[in-house]
């Protein structure tokens, strides 16, 4: 039995490439970095990779972390300027025992002497909607920050191995140096092969607050189908936020568990990818209803 779930429709296309490596026997590590890639490379998606929207300063800052859930590795970056595919960097420090998880100058001299291709990543059409939003802000007093839609995706092989990814171009119009969820291990990505995996995608300054990927996968632990578990902790998370702070950042969950069960969880209307040996690929769309998630397949 193998699956994969991805965060969004921009997923698509890259789950789809990814269930033909898996259904022909391809590890869990390898089909999920060619689906997260394939959306890093697409620069119509302005959220991940190339084409990903710049910082307040006009600079495409990624983040993008691996986790393999069969022995626990994990490898990051953060705030990584002009290189193509920072997933495979991530993978890269995910096989190191010291120094996985490099931000800024420190990821990009690794990256260097690893190897890793260059690029400039922020386009023209990308530069436009920038600078749209310097005018916007100065002439309509806007807020700046919009657009924080990190690709994330669990992965389960015919081997019972698992694996969670996730990349983006963070928080439109950012401070420089800005991290969110997406790389932190427990927030944006878990996994564990004996249990499960989830990712997390929304705004990261929220989710970080409550660790919801690891909290997820816990619950899975503990006996709860990936759909109980993420309904539960979304609508804990949710109400924790509103009474705490009167407000509550968009953020949505989806997970896996290790016989391709799959769950989904959010706080606002928003799409997801599965494929499965047994379904095929569909695409969903969920909702938030009377506190409660609920979701229609679309696709």
């Amino acid at each position: 039995m193998w699956g994969i779930i991805g965060t969004w429709e921009m997923a698509l296309e890259g789950i789809k490439k990814a269930s033909s490596l898996l259904e022909n026997g391809d590890s869990a590590g390898i089909a999920i970095i060619e689906a997260i890639k394939n959306v890093e490379d697409n620069p119509s998606y302005t959220s991940v990779g190339y084409g990903g929207l710049p910082n307040e300063n006009g600079e495409v800052e990624l983040d993008a972390a691996f986790m393999d859930g069969s022995n626990l590795s994990f490898g990051a970056v953060a705030g990584i300027k002009n290189f193509k595919n920072p997933i495979n960097i991530a993978k890269e420090l995910s096989k190191s025992r010291f120094n996985i998880f490099l931000v800024g100058k420190g990821a990009e001299s690794f990256a260097e002497k690893s190897g890793f291709e260059k690029k400039h990543m922020l386009t023209l059409k990308a530069k436009k909607v920038w600078e749209k939003r310097l005018k916007d802000i100065k002439e309509k007093n806007l807020s700046p920050y919009a657009g924080h839609d990190t690709v994330g995706m669990v992965c389960l092989d015919k081997y019972k191995n698992m694996t969670a990814a996730t990349s983006t171009s963070g928080l439109f119009m950012k401070k420089e140096g800005r991290v969110g969820d997406s790389p932190m291990p427990g927030s944006g990505i878990y996994v564990d092969s004996k249990i499960g995996g989830a990712t997390a995608t929304g705004l990261g300054e929220d989710i970080m607050k409550g660790c919801i990927s690891y909290e997820t996968v816990r619950l899975m632990e503990e006996g709860y189908t990936p759909q109980e578990a993420a309904r539960i902790i979304t609508e804990k998370f949710n109400r924790k936020l509103m009474d705490r702070r009167g407000v509550a950042g968009a953020f949505s969950i989806v997970c896996m568990n290790k016989q391709g069960q799959w769950g989904v969880g959010t706080n606002v209307e928003f799409p997801f990818v599965v494929s499965t040996e047994i379904e095929g690929t569909k695409v969903y769309m969920a909702n938030f209803k009377n506190n409660k998630t609920v979701y229609k397949e679309l696709i």
